[in-house]
């Protein structure tokens, strides 16, 4: 029996490049290879003129999956010809940090050279670790190159995010991926040997697919052709019904913890309040089927239905409440139901924050004076003590009153002025307005 070892493919470069998934076979190799970022390496972008200048900055890239931005950073590190090192911030922290910190100040001493570090993911990094990074930054040790899907006004702390230029990646348009994906039929080796051709009836399904996303749309691709049955001339054609048999639907973007996340339920909420119905619905359903708490959803029409609908439709807020508890009760799919219920009712009322600006600003000036003396005739009287000091005792009684009303100070001392809650005319909010008018004579003049 032979003792001979087999060979270890992994130590042979071209092989591991040809078993590697074709999303990273395809990865570009030069600047003019990138495809959908033309506004950063096109003619006159910042980037390229950075790389033909040779002056290298600290540059962070921010842009969902699969535009580009690892590549990038990998073409930038090739052509500094600097020492490189990469992290992912996943599996990384201030020990790896350390060491490449170590290497970058021996790499600047021995030959007076900087290194370029990248860090993928970086978002993940927490605050420390973000400002470990600080100083070899700052003093030019470092070059630091990173990369991150989420926003960096949130996610990156602003003393590191101050040292680095921020360059804003798009998804690609399906210009840009059909360029990809016939980029990879025409050089792929492995897709040249099936002889795969793809029909153009299928670009728009395959465009979809990726939503927007390269690596996602070269696994839809090489997943196609591994299904694709060769013809009678032995080519495999790549239609849409090859592309249904890879059982690949469109992964939705959405992150709960991050931008998409905040981005959307914005949307759901800012649509409601500008009353469409049909936008707001929308919106709920990229939200639930991007795997959204439905009982977060509830909670913001609670919220939605008293701060921006308010008492120009307060049967808004009893809604709410009901589908509130009637997502709790249910769970999905069924509290789908309730919520685009409540969803449309809440879009087709008329809108008055009033009541909510009232009490913010009810809390500014409790905030700014303190406790003011609650008027003697106010006050309780639980107690003969009380009485004898003559609590509640100048009050009067409004049922007892024509109209119920009756014209006595309900404010502090030196606080007679103050007008909090000016109704509009909106639904129902401008039937108290009038009422309230009608109690006091002047109280809102023109302001509707």
């Amino acid at each position: 029996m032979s003792s001979a070892k087999k060979p270890d493919l992994f130590h042979h470069p071209e092989e591991r490049h040809r078993l590697a998934p074709l999303a990273e076979r395809m990865r570009a190799t030069c600047l003019d290879d990138v495809v959908g970022q033309e506004a950063l390496t096109g003619p006159g972008g910042p980037l390229r003129r950075m790389l033909e200048t040779g002056r290298l900055e600290s540059v962070l890239f921010w842009g969902p999956p699969g535009c580009g931005k690892t590549t990038l950073a990998r073409l930038i590190m090739h052509e500094s010809g600097a020492e490189s090192h990469s992290l992912n911030a996943v599996t990384s922290g201030v020990g790896e940090l350390r060491k490449v910190f170590e290497e970058a100040e021996r790499d600047m001493a021995l030959h007076k050279r900087r290194s370029v570090l990248f860090i993928d993911e970086i978002h993940r990094y927490n605050k420390a670790q973000q400002d470990a990074l600080l100083r070899h930054v700052e003093d030019g040790t470092l070059t630091l190159l990173a990369a991150t899907t989420e926003n960096p006004g949130f996610e990156i702390i602003p003393a590191l995010l101050s040292r680095c230029h921020l360059f804003t990646l798009r998804a690609l348009d399906d210009e840009a991926l059909l360029a990809l994906a016939h980029r990879a039929l025409a050089l792929d080796e492995w897709l040249q040997e099936l002889r795969v051709e793809l029909d153009p009836a299928a670009h728009g399904g395959l465009c979809h697919l990726a939503g927007g996303d390269a690596r996602r749309l070269l696994q839809v691709l090489e997943m196609a052709a591994t299904v694709a049955r060769p013809d009678d001339d032995g080519r495999r054609r790549i239609g849409v019904g090859e592309l249904d048999a890879t059982g690949q639907s469109r992964r939705l973007p959405f992150d709960k913890g991050g931008d998409q996340h905040y981005d959307q339920i914005s949307a759901f909420i800012k649509s409601v309040r500008g009353s469409d119905a049909d936008a707001a619905i929308y919106w709920l359903a990229r939200l639930l089927e991007g795997g959204e708490e439905p009982r977060f959803i509830a909670r913001r029409l609670l919220i939605l239905a008293s701060e921006d609908i308010g008492n120009a439709a307060p049967n808004g807020l009893v809604l709410a409440n009901a589908c509130f508890e009637a997502v709790h009760k249910l769970g999905m799919p069924e509290a789908m139901y309730p919520l685009a219920q409540c969803t449309a009712y809440l879009a087709a009322q008329p809108k008055s924050n009033r009541c909510a600006a009232a009490i913010l600003e009810a809390r500014r000036v409790v905030r700014a004076r303190g406790g003011d003396p609650v008027p003697a005739h106010l006050r309780n009287a639980p107690t003969r003590l009380a009485k004898e000091l003559g609590h509640g005792a100048a009050y009067l009684y409004p049922p007892d009153h024509p109209g119920s009303f009756v014209d006595q100070p309900y404010l502090p001392e030196g606080l007679e002025a103050l007008r909090l809650y000016r109704p509009s005319t909106h639904g129902l909010e401008g039937k108290l307005r009038d009422h309230l008018a009608a109690c006091w004579p002047g109280r809102f003049g023109d302001d509707a």
